[in-house]
């Protein structure tokens, strides 16, 4: 009897041991990112951001350090199933934080449904991430496509503009943020008069600029990114039409780009989750930091891979360390309110940020805050059954 109790009370001991091991050991994370290509410095700003919060936290997560696996994802959705699979079978991650391109978040997210891995998509808004293909462990720390295309939308109804021409790649990202921005323009009164398009990541807008021209449209809506946002802009300019037909777009256009897009950009307006005048405590604290540890200004990406960071911990706390516990991490995030530099947000039951979308101005190589274009800005998805 004596035998059978101690047997008992050292195999307790061990399973004890074995359950804090399992908790404290080393989280893996999976960055899958671009590294090369039109979206490379957009990927190199979310690992940045990602990589300072877990540093303010002194290396690890819920007691948890971190190890990365890295893979570049080449914004090429046809190798991203295979890439995500590699992480999470052969490297064991057990958080999957990728993507820049929607197409590749798509796959990704299909792999992450298909194995039940965590997932926080800290940039790529397919609407579908928080829509048809929303999951307990699936997250997403910045924006859907719908969100500043449609506060876009609200801006240039209340702003007159009555027909307008839409240009953007022919992708997830450009025809959902099209999408959301017909929905409420033309709710406003307004009207959609064109939609041009093409292929990602083709840059060769003269015939599209061409189109505008003999359009004669009140404004022109875009949506474009990284070094296609650069080209555009300058491109739009060189045709002429810059200071004829106004050029409004979601706030990727010009986030990241101003430097290299220059005088052509100036006194542009957009619309997105974050600005660079913000001028609060929590956002001067965190350009601070970021500009100390990487002798760089953040800009959206960096704030959104920061805050995937943020949301990761706020779970992992919730668990104890434990991700295995999808139900409870998810919880946990549904119930918080994260502190970001873009101002604090709550996740909803797609588990997409409820954020205010701000109105910005390009001012020397500042997208300065001139108000907020539609506060706590939900995207219509579904919501996640658990």
């Amino acid at each position: 009897m004596n035998f059978t109790r101690t047997t008992l009370a050292c195999a307790l001991a061990l399973g004890t041991t074995f359950a804090g091991a399992q908790t404290t050991a080393k989280l893996k994370v999976g960055l899958m990112l671009p590294a090369t290509g039109t979206f490379a410095s957009l990927g190199t700003a979310i690992e940045n951001g990602f990589r300072l919060h877990i540093a303010e936290q002194g290396g690890k997560l819920a007691g948890r350090e971190i190890e990365f696996f890295k893979v570049d994802d080449e914004s090429d959705p046809s190798k991203a199933v295979d890439n995500a699979t590699k992480l999470v079978s052969r490297d064991k991650v057990d958080v999957l934080v990728g993507t820049v391109h929607s197409g590749v978040a798509m796959a990704m997210a299909k792999v992450a449904k298909d194995t039940g891995t965590m997932l926080i998509v800290p940039n790529a808004g397919a609407d579908a991430v928080t829509g048809a293909m929303c999951a307990p462990h699936i997250f997403r720390s910045s924006f859907s496509n719908w969100q500043p295309g449609y506060a876009m939308g609200e801006v240039m109804a209340k702003r007159g503009h009555k027909n307008v021409v839409t240009i953007t790649w022919k992708y997830a990202a450009g025809d959902e943020s099209v999408r959301g921005f017909r929905e409420a323009f033309e709710k406003g009164g307004g009207k959609v008069v064109k939609e041009l398009a093409l292929p990602f990541p083709n840059v060769e807008f003269q015939a599209l600029l061409t189109e505008i021209a003999a359009a004669r449209p009140d404004a022109v809506y875009t949506f474009f990114a990284g070094g296609g946002a650069v080209k555009f802009v300058k491109d739009y300019a060189g045709a002429g039409l810059r200071g004829k037909i106004p050029l409004y777009g979601a706030g990727f256009l010009t986030d990241g780009t101003l430097e290299a897009q220059g005088a052509d950009a100036q006194g542009m307006f957009t619309t997105l989750h974050y600005a660079d005048s913000l001028n609060t405590a929590r956002d001067n604290a965190f350009r601070l930091a970021y500009a100390k540890a990487y002798k760089l200004q953040p800009d959206v990406y960096a704030v959104q891979g920061y805050d995937a960071a943020q949301m990761l911990s706020v779970g992992l706390a919730a668990v104890k360390g434990d991700i295995g516990k999808k139900a409870e991490f998810a919880a946990a995030l549904r119930k918080a309110k994260i502190d970001s530099p873009r101002g604090p947000f709550t996740i909803s039951n797609s588990h997409n940020p409820v954020q205010d979308i701000y109105l910005r101005e390009v001012g020397g190589k500042e997208n300065k805050s001139i108000g907020i274009a539609s506060k706590a800005l939900a995207d219509p998805g579904r919501g996640c059954r658990m």
